[in-house]
């Protein structure tokens, strides 16, 4: 079986439209027919992610845990002439990650870029203090979603020849914050993992 190539460290093609941008470059559509997931997508980086994707030709299905902010984000990104439809998705509930896939598969009949995007910090404090119940959903969202994700996408690239992943971290991870140890530890843990996952998905 044709293992697809990931890259796992923010390189991918997903991006290279925004670096030909960055350097005066344009190419029209450089991403038409390739197909993005990305999660907790509704606003903020999320929906900004979404809507350069389709702007450079991609299909993107979208998602956020609430079915009013993917309405509103579909409408919208629909309004600009984007391809783009949306799904209820819980990144920490495996029926939902299902559904967000399956969605994809359904419409578009495969998947070449997954952007993990969600991430949850509900606990500012030293990790002396942390509960066992914050740090397990931190955990939950923040690592283990991702993991399974690419796990869930991973099938459908392989079958499409490759494709590309980007995990969205945060500084957090690479510097010391004390009042935020519970975040910055568990993000650190995102940054070695998918250089493994490079390897073994090849």
């Amino acid at each position: 079986m044709q293992k697809a190539g990931l890259l796992l460290r923010g390189w991918t093609r997903a991006w290279k439209s925004v670096r030909m941008a960055s350097s005066g470059l344009t190419r029209q559509n450089p991403l038409a027919n390739k197909v993005a997931l990305v999660t907790a997508s509704t606003d903020g980086i999320g929906l900004a992610i979404a809507r350069r994707l389709a702007e450079d030709g991609a299909h993107v299905v979208i998602s956020s845990r609430k079915q009013q902010n993917v309405d509103r984000a579909v409408a919208t990104l629909q309004g600009e002439g984007l391809s783009v439809t949306g799904v209820v998705c819980h990144v920490g509930k495996a029926e939902d990650r299902e559904k967000l896939v399956n969605m994809a598969l359904k419409l578009h009949q495969g998947i070449d870029i997954l952007v993990s995007n969600a991430a949850v910090n509900p606990f500012f404090g030293n990790l002396m203090d942390v509960t066992e119940e914050v740090w397990n959903k931190v955990l939950s969202i923040n690592v283990t979603a991702s993991a399974m994700m690419i796990k869930a996408v991973v099938p459908a690239m392989e079958k499409r020849g490759g494709g590309s992943v980007v995990i969205v971290s945060s500084v957090a991870g690479f510097v010391l914050f004390p009042v935020s140890t519970c975040h910055s530890y568990l993000l650190s843990t995102l940054h070695h993992p998918p250089l493994q996952l490079s390897k073994e998905v090849f």
